[in-house]
């Protein structure tokens, strides 16, 4: 399952945030089910930014935003509200394409 929080993040909070981000990563690589996460910038909008992780499964993620929600609370005014979780249904790897997941 793929998580992905978007931000805009007006220049000078851009250190500021980075830091709360990489907090946020912090808590969630300690919570079960978690397999990897990045915070990676939009190369066309700089004020674009995305907090990516991917988990074993939905329920693995919701439980990690209960226990990041106060990590992650300063930063709610620079959210986008849309949905975040994503159900992998086809992946594609070097040396050919997974089955069709789910």
């Amino acid at each position: 399952m793929l998580a992905v929080i978007r931000y805009t993040v007006p220049g000078p909070q851009t250190d500021e945030f980075a830091g709360q981000a990489r907090e946020i990563l912090a808590v969630f690589e300690a919570q079960p089910g978690f397999v990897s996460g990045q915070l990676s910038r939009s190369v066309d909008e700089e004020e674009l930014w995305a907090l990516v992780s991917e988990w074993e499964g939905a329920g693995f993620y919701r439980r990690a935003l209960s226990a990041a929600r106060l990590v992650m609370y300063p930063l709610m005014t620079l959210m986008i509200n849309e949905p975040s979780a994503f159900e992998a249904v086809y992946r594609s790897e070097r040396g050919g394409a997974s089955p069709k997941l789910g």
